[in-house]
Parts: structure tokens; sequence; C-alpha cells
């Protein structure tokens, strides 16, 4: 039996209306999850506000309200607890509910705009390879150490991270590496968690839809790195300009990784080929299974984190070249016949996409053509439409542009809105096509002996939203029977 008032530790409250030693069963801030003797939380959000549900969570049988403002009409038998921030509220109240689980593993969190997946998996790869018992949230997938559960959010809400959490430490899982977006953070879902150390990876033009500006938006990110405590470390890549930024007033033990200034991790790419990379890394070298300048990132940050979380530094590095690509993250097949490569990449910001972009064009023997195909999301923000464009046809031979995930909006819109940043010298090189299977199959019927075809912006995706509704699709397994079909 859980008690109201043992579940309130650290909740700002401002008034109560009713009785907090009450038994309670659950917690949730969606009115149409409540039963009997339940919690619920109104949370404001950008789509509706749960203020407006309080009466219909009271009829489901709510017992206990929390709420920034009182309801006009106050039920007798009912508990009603005023508090600042209900997004606040849920994260104390939820971590307390599950017995705050955070603190019995070390957490660590990755954000920033472009890597988070690839470092949270691979860190789960790792140590798993180690011999630990590990736990991963992320974009892609939840781990629970060999168990797999599907992942809805880069960042789940509070209840479902606590949730998740409890049955790490309950299995025996000693570390978990998390995503953390700017989203999450800025509605507080990992408010009341007790991390053990922050990746920073970059930041680049992404979310402008949800923060008002580049500026918030950032800050949002650093607030991750305020918040933790002097017990944690704060590793950041140094060699973005906004690295430094980061790490100014965090408690945590500042580190720092690059490529290209002094940092704690420094690595410099001996070799950059299609089979992989040979990194030297803190005067080590070592050969990985990944490629690309965006990759040595990827694996300094891993390195790094390994070693500040107690790894013995060559036992890092020989995992590290243990470690295999992440779904929907530069993997590759290669045709039989004519030995095209198509490449599926989740880059889905003008950043990623050019780091991609720049990976194959360094590889690359220029006697081939690079065909890329390219959507933008609908409902997202518009402004990085015609700069992903422009980008795209500035470094492939063609470019296709295409859908990605439409949601509520026409695709030829979307489509008309990226060629605004097509520059005139480069048109001759664009297609539009907006059925996204299509682009693909044009794509591949305009590849030749030894050329390389980009599908970027939906990676390990495995279906396309449209009108609010999801269909199948797999860039994958979609490029892979066109090739298959049209080069036997």
């Amino acid at each position: 039996m859980i008690i109201l008032k043992d579940i309130l530790y650290k909740v700002a409250i401002e008034a109560v209306k009713g009785s907090t030693d009450i038994a309670i069963d659950k917690m949730e801030f969606d009115s149409r999850k409540i039963g009997s003797n339940d919690i619920f939380v109104a949370i404001r959000g950008s789509v509706s506000d749960g203020h407006d549900y309080i009466q219909k969570a009271i009829e489901l049988g709510a017992k206990t309200i929390i709420c920034d403002t009182f309801p006009e009409n106050i039920e007798s038998g009912i508990t009603y607890i005023q508090v600042k921030d209900t997004n606040k509220a849920l994260a104390f109240m939820a971590a307390n509910y599950f017995g705050n689980p955070s603190e019995s593993l070390k957490l660590v969190g990755i954000t920033g705009t472009n890597g988070k997946t690839t470092i949270a998996s691979l860190l789960y790869q790792l140590f798993k390879k180690a011999g630990f018992k590990v736990g991963l949230l992320s974009t892609v997938k939840i781990m629970v150490d060999d168990i797999e559960y599907k992942a809805t959010h880069t960042t789940p809400d509070s209840i479902t991270i606590n949730h998740y959490l409890r049955e790490m430490v309950d299995t025996g899982v000693e570390y978990c590496f998390m995503e953390v977006s700017s989203h999450g953070i800025h509605q507080k879902r990992t408010e009341a968690l007790h991390f053990a150390g922050g990746v920073f990876t970059n930041l680049s033009h992404d979310h402008l839809d949800y923060h008002a500006t580049f500026s918030e938006y950032r800050d949002v990110k650093k607030s991750f790195f305020d918040n933790l405590p002097k017990t944690a470390f704060a590793l950041s890549n140094i060699d973005d300009k906004n690295g430094s930024v980061m790490l100014q007033n965090t408690a945590a033990k500042k580190l720092t990784y690059a490529l290209k200034s002094y940092a704690d991790y420094k690595a410099q790419i001996l070799e950059n080929q299609l089979s992989g990379l040979l990194l030297k890394i803190n005067n080590n070298e070592v050969w990985v299974k990944l490629i690309g300048t965006f990759n040595a990132y990827n694996l300094l940050a891993i390195y790094g984190t390994a070693v500040e979380l107690g790894m013995d530094s060559l036992d890092a590095l020989r995992l590290l070249s243990d470690l295999e690509s992440v779904s929907g993250r530069f993997q590759f097949i290669v045709s039989n016949s004519l030995n095209i490569i198509a490449i599926v990449d989740y880059a889905h910001t003008p950043d990623a996409l050019e780091n991609v972009l720049k990976t194959i064009n360094d590889i690359r023997s220029k006697n081939e053509q690079l065909i890329t195909v390219v959507g933008c999301g609908g409902n997202r923000d518009v402004a990085k439409r015609p700069i992903m464009a422009g980008i795209a046809s500035a470094m492939s031979d063609k470019v296709i542009l295409t859908s990605d995930n439409p949601r509520n909006e026409d695709p030829d819109v979307i489509i008309a809105e990226m060629e605004q940043g097509v520059a005139i010298h480069n048109q001759r090189k664009v297609l539009s096509i907006s059925d996204r299977k299509q682009a693909i199959k044009v794509a591949c019927q305009l590849a030749g002996p030894n050329d390389i075809i980009l599908i970027a912006g939906k990676g390990h995706e495995t279906y396309q939203e449209i009108k609010g509704i999801r269909h199948d699709f797999d860039d994958m397994k979609i490029v892979k029977e066109i090739l298959e079909q049209l080069h036997k």
C-alpha cells in the first residue's frame, strides 16, 4: 500500500485541500487511463490542458488531483494539491512512487542535437560486452538488460522512465544509458533523476518548432548540466562552439573531448574507409568498424564515458573495436551484381545531413555518382527545409526530394519549401517525387555500377506517418528489395 504523503517528498506544494494520509494505487497524467484511487496530474501541454480533464478523472475514480490552479468545483472526498509546476511535481512523485531507482544504478544521460542514439546504444553494447547487466532508454528501443521494449519518445515521460529504471534495478542492472532530449528536459521529465554523468554531443538547427529561439534551445540543454550533482561527471564536445557553455555552471566534474582542440579525451583520424576508422585516442591506436568523422566524435564520447565510469582504458579501447553500427545510423548494403552501395541514415537535421554527405565524399573515389534521397517531416521546424535541400544538392551528384513523415501537412508543400534552398546552378541535379517508395525506386534506377545511394531522414523508423496514420515503411527493407528486383 502506498500512502499519498509518502510520494510527495521534494514536491513544491503551494496549497492542499483534503487529506494526504490516504492510500493511492497509481498516478496518471492521461485522464483516459484513470482508475479508482488514482492520482491525476493535470499537465498543461502544447495541444491540450490536463486541467480541462479534472472532472472526467474524478468521474473515473481519481481520489487525488495535482494541479497548478484549483478548479472552481471542489468535491468532497477528493484531495486537491496545488503545485507551482505539475511537470516537476510528476517527476518527483514518479521517482518516489518507484523508490527512486536512479539512485541504485549508474545513470548516464546523453544530450545534444546529433549522436544521442548512437552513443547511448553503443555504450549499452560496450558494457554488455564487458559482462555487465545494462539498461538503455533510447529513441530506437528500451532495453532492460536482455529484454527489449518498444520506444515511443526519445525521452519518455517521468512515470515510464521510473517504471523501467525500477525494473532495471530489480533485474540487477548496474548501468543505464539514456537519451535526454530538449523536450524531455524542458518538460522536467529528467528532473528527479540521479545522474552519474552527462554527455554533450553538439548543437545545431533542430526543434525550433518547439523552442522559440536557438538560444532557448541551447539553454534548455545547458540546464541539464546545471542540475548535475557534484558526484557526477560532465563530458562535453569542446570542438562544438557550445561545448564550453554546457560546462559553465555545472557542479559536476568537468571533462572535454575533441578531435581539433586540446581536451581530456583526444582523438586523431589516421584512416577513414568504408570498412572502418583507424583512430589514435589518447596516444593509443584502435581500429573500429564505424566510419566518418561524426562517428569518431561518438566513439570518443563513448570511450571517455566508459573510463569515467571506472573501466580500464585499454579494456575500453579493446571493446570499442568490437562495436557494431546502430540500426538506421549509416547502415549500408552492397548490391551483388553492380556493386551499388545503398546507405540508410537518420540524418534529419542540416548538420547531420552535412556530416553524412561529407563522410561519403571523403571516402568515395569521385568516379561514381552520389545520389541522395531526402525529405523533411511535416508539422516540424520549417526553417530547416530549404537548408536541407541546399546541402543535399551542393554535396551530391543527383538529389531526389521526397516526403519524410508528412504527418498532417501536404508533402508537395513541404517539398516546394525545400526546393527554395536549391541554388540555381544545382537545380538540374534535383528531382521532386513526393511518393517516398517511388523516389527510392528512381534513385536505384539512376544508379550505375559502384554508385552510392544515400536515403536520409528516417533511419531506424519502420513507418511513415501520413495524416495521423502510421503506415509500414522501412527504408532499408525497401531499397534492398528494389535493388534485388532491378539487378537480378
